[in-house]
């Protein structure tokens, strides 16, 4: 549990700092004229562009054998990004910033996951992976929380949360260098080394295309914001709006890995994306500004049901040898999925109004829950006729 710990840690600091910024991105570029496809334009290739990254970095932390030099240098490649955004003035700047940040992130993640997992106690990778996204989450809404306050004083200022948000960035990331990475077999004493899809587990296999298939429905927050700020809610509320997602999902993580541990995984993931389908249609549907606080708290319980439950899943069915690997697939086909999810939201939105990206994208989670229902109800009747046999 120590590195669980101390990289729980790490990510509660770094999202305190990157959630300072993060929420006040969209309405930031729009003040500066940026349209609505921009943004999904700047979200998607951002993201996209990282995914193979996280794949990469995943590979190659299993064939050195070496975790916790990638996640350094993942972090800290992110720090000094941040230099972009406090000098970011335009649109331009910005996209910067934010490839720098995720390119950081691509590296980082695969091999910080890894560490989790092999951190953890047999049996409970939902309670570390729901430990992790409770820190996370927790970092994400106070660093809201010191957005608002900041924004909300007569003399706040976008550059001003930009400069201090780097204080907390740098406090995440010395706690790195206190993580112990168990000692390994050397690459040299390994016959082979591979990675190739049609040797997964076929488990691994369905569950990673659901997913991908989730993706193109699962567009950037971004477009939440836009869309609350869009409806006429000053700067200040929305970050607040954005406070509340970040304290549900934080208060659910945890509770949600545990009962992953103790009665399975899977059905979390189809109340997951059940939750997702019903947020993104009511954000379609509501004409009172008041809804909006109903929809982002329902947005964290999504998160909290999905997020670190996903990552579990994935942990439980991936080979040892391959760990990082598989954990950096994950992170990829979640990454790839969202340049199309994002462009799409946001040409749907400038060619036919608010609310029809979100009826495509809640209507598309809704049948992606349907058809993850199907294969697992599938799988389990060829478990049980096995057994039978």
């Amino acid at each position: 549990m120590y590195n669980i710990w101390l990289l729980s840690l790490v990510s509660f600091f770094t999202d305190i700092g990157t959630y300072m910024v993060y929420p006040l991105i969209p309405i930031f570029l729009s003040s500066l004229g940026t349209t609505p496809f921009t943004i999904g334009v700047i979200e998607g290739i951002a993201e996209s562009l990282t995914s193979l990254l996280k794949f990469a970095a995943g590979f190659i932390s299993d064939r050195m054998n070496n975790r916790k030099t990638l996640a350094v240098f993942g972090y800290g490649f992110s720090a000094v990004g941040r230099v972009l955004l406090v000098l970011a003035s335009s649109w331009v700047g910005v996209f910067l910033w934010r490839v720098s940040d995720r390119i950081g992130k691509g590296v980082r993640t695969a091999p910080r996951d890894a560490l989790i997992a092999e951190s953890s106690v047999k049996g409970r990778h939902g309670r570390s992976f729901g430990l992790h996204q409770t820190m996370d989450m927790l970092g994400a809404a106070i660093g809201t929380g010191i957005a608002y306050a900041i924004i909300s004083r007569e003399s706040g200022s976008f550059s001003t949360i930009f400069h201090y948000s780097m204080i907390p960035v740098v406090i995440g990331f010395g706690f790195l260098f206190w993580i112990r990475e168990s000692k390994k077999d050397p690459p040299a004493k390994q016959k082979k080394f591979a990675f190739k899809w049609s040797s997964l587990d076929q488990r691994l296999k369905h569950l990673l295309l659901v997913i991908l298939l989730f993706t193109l429905a699962n567009s950037s927050n971004q477009f939440l914001i836009l869309r609350a700020s869009d409806a006429g809610m000053p700067t200040a509320s929305v970050l607040l709006l954005y406070l509340v997602f970040y304290l549900v999902s934080s208060l659910s993580s945890y509770p949600a890995g545990y009962f992953s541990d103790r009665v399975g995984r899977k059905g979390l993931l189809v109340s997951g994306y059940l939750f997702y389908g019903a947020v993104y249609l009511g954000f379609g549907f509501i004409q009172s500004n008041s809804w909006f606080w109903l929809l982002f708290a329902l947005y964290g319980i999504y998160t909290g049901l999905t997020k670190g439950v996903e990552k579990a899943l994935v942990a439980d069915i991936a080979p040892k040898n391959l760990k990082a690997s598989a954990m950096g697939m994950y992170s990829m086909i979640v990454g790839i999925g969202l340049l199309p999810a994002s462009l799409l939201t946001g040409w749907l939105w400038n060619e036919f109004g608010t609310a029809v990206p979100f009826y495509f994208n809640g209507g598309l989670a809704i049948l992606t829950a349907i058809l993850l229902y199907l294969a697992l109800s599938k799988e389990k009747q060829q478990s049980n006729f096995c057994e039978a046999k």
